[in-house]
């Protein structure tokens, strides 16, 4: 008697090829499942009066710096636009955050990123006129890459210096800006 060979099994799709597969429903439905908790419209209106209140001290810290004219614009001209905008966007979505936070998120660990990048760029700030700018930057692209990226080690030192170096070659080389740096 013959023995027959059996079929090999087809191989288990990955989840990679599954949701390759997925269409655009299932997907949806697959990352609203997977959503972290929506806010609420406390937390909705506590975002947005936070983000106001910072558009205003833009306005203000702008008109500090001198606006200019339209033909002549001064250093506060594109602060003061943009602190509008903001200040803008913030009461509308005071109004329509009031709602329920249909898209909002609670907050969460991850909720402390934005305000860990803010605070390193505005170190970036305050070490560029001490130490030049390539130090700086250096650190800032490292801290943004490996813990707020969440890069490997190894990537995050070389993408970071490749930002500095294409900054280095923009700024100093091309442009010739006066911007404060070691080389």
């Amino acid at each position: 008697m013959q023995k027959h060979k059996e079929a090999p099994e087809a191989p288990e799709p990955d989840a990679d090829t599954e949701l390759d597969a997925a269409t655009p429903e299932e997907l949806a439905e697959l990352w609203e499942a997977e959503a972290p908790p929506k806010s609420g419209p406390i937390a909705n209106a506590a975002s947005s009066l936070v983000v106001l209140a910072l558009a205003v001290a833009g306005v203000i810290l702008s008109i500090g710096l001198d606006l200019g004219t339209p033909q002549t614009p001064k250093a506060g001209m594109w602060p003061f636009i943009v602190s509008i905008i903001i200040g803008v966007m913030a009461l509308v979505q005071l109004l329509v955050g009031r709602r329920g936070g249909k898209d909002g998120e609670k907050f969460s660990s991850y909720s402390w990123f934005p305000l860990i990048g803010f605070a390193t760029l505005i170190l970036l700030v305050i070490l560029m006129p001490v130490i030049g700018f390539e130090v700086p930057a250096l650190l800032l692209s490292f801290v943004w890459m490996r813990w707020l990226g969440g890069e490997r080690w190894r990537s995050a030192t070389l993408y970071s210096l490749i930002v500095v170096v294409i900054f280095y070659l923009i700024f100093i080389v091309a442009l010739g800006t006066s911007i404060p740096h070691l080389i």
